[in-house]
């Protein structure tokens, strides 16, 4: 058992099973008598739906995926030159390949998509996001792990093996410092901004959930008062029934009490005339 080998099974398989996997993984690690092993193994963590989806495509050696890792280090060159026709071409470029990749994957709820969706803008934003998601090992945009994959370099190279040659002949002195403070602010600004989106997406779908429990409660109660009251009238509808059935039973008691009592005054009357 070794750590790689671990780590991509449990990156390539079933999500809803990755830590019952994971522990197994530990308890065999420490059955072995390898305690150091068993530790690496318990800190890896569950990817996020979305992580899982973009591990996939490294999984399935989806060009695409490539792709985007490359652009993300063509739109960091051109950030850096300043280049600024071409940094828009590149962005453009990186807006429509996110689009063809999420339109290519299955059908997903919006907030898995949105997830996704900045999953892979970070994957063309950051180097370490990346590098893991071509492995197959990204956990989540907020988690980038790297300093666990110390053989990450040496077991998923660039699908090109080196960097793309143009970056290379274009590749110049150090630049003023400025630029990488302007750099790096704009990165900084990027990820509080891509935060601050997901934080408000995750709170619009707390918000629906609440109002979705809510409508599915009103709607239970609804129901059962509309039951009772449908019972109530079909009790009220026996009742009226039987009602008219006792009125009816009434009148015909009181008619023939009427004419037993007419019939006994008469026999008392004949009864005095005969003395």
């Amino acid at each position: 058992m070794d750590f790689d080998t671990v780590a991509g099974e449990l990156y390539g398989g079933d999500l809803a099973e990755f830590v019952s996997a994971r522990n197994a993984a530990v308890k065999a690690a420490k059955a072995g008598g390898d305690a150091e092993l068993a530790k690496r193994i318990q800190q890896l963590r569950k990817p996020t739906t979305a992580a899982a989806i973009v591990n996939g495509l490294a999984r399935d050696d989806s060009d695409q995926l490539r792709e985007l890792a490359e652009l993300g280090a063509e739109l960091r060159d051109a950030h850096t030159r300043l280049a600024g026709d071409e940094l828009r071409a590149l962005t453009r470029r990186r807006g429509e390949l996110v689009r063809r990749i999420l339109h290519e994957l299955p059908s997903m709820s919006d907030p898995v998509t949105r997830e996704v969706e900045a999953t892979l803008e970070a994957v063309a934003a950051e180097p370490d996001t990346a590098a893991l998601a071509l492995a197959g090992r990204l956990t989540s945009v907020a988690h980038q792990d790297t300093d666990q994959w110390f053989s990450l370099a040496a077991s998923v190279p660039p699908a090109t093996g080196k960097r793309p040659q143009k970056l290379v002949d274009k590749a110049e002195p150090a630049r003023p410092k400025r630029d990488h403070r302007r750099e790096e602010e704009e990165r900084v600004q990027a990820r509080a901004e891509r935060e601050r989106l997901r934080k408000e997406a995750a709170e619009r779908d707390k918000e629906r959930a609440v109002a979705e429990r809510d409508l599915v409660r009103t709607e239970r109660a609804a129901e059962q008062a509309a039951a009772r009251v449908d019972d109530l009238r079909e009790r009220l509808a026996e009742a009226e029934e039987r009602a008219e059935r006792a009125k009816t039973e009434f009148e015909t008691a009181k008619a023939a009490f009427d004419e037993a009592d007419a019939a006994a005054t008469a026999a008392r009357k004949a009864a005095d005339a005969a003395r």
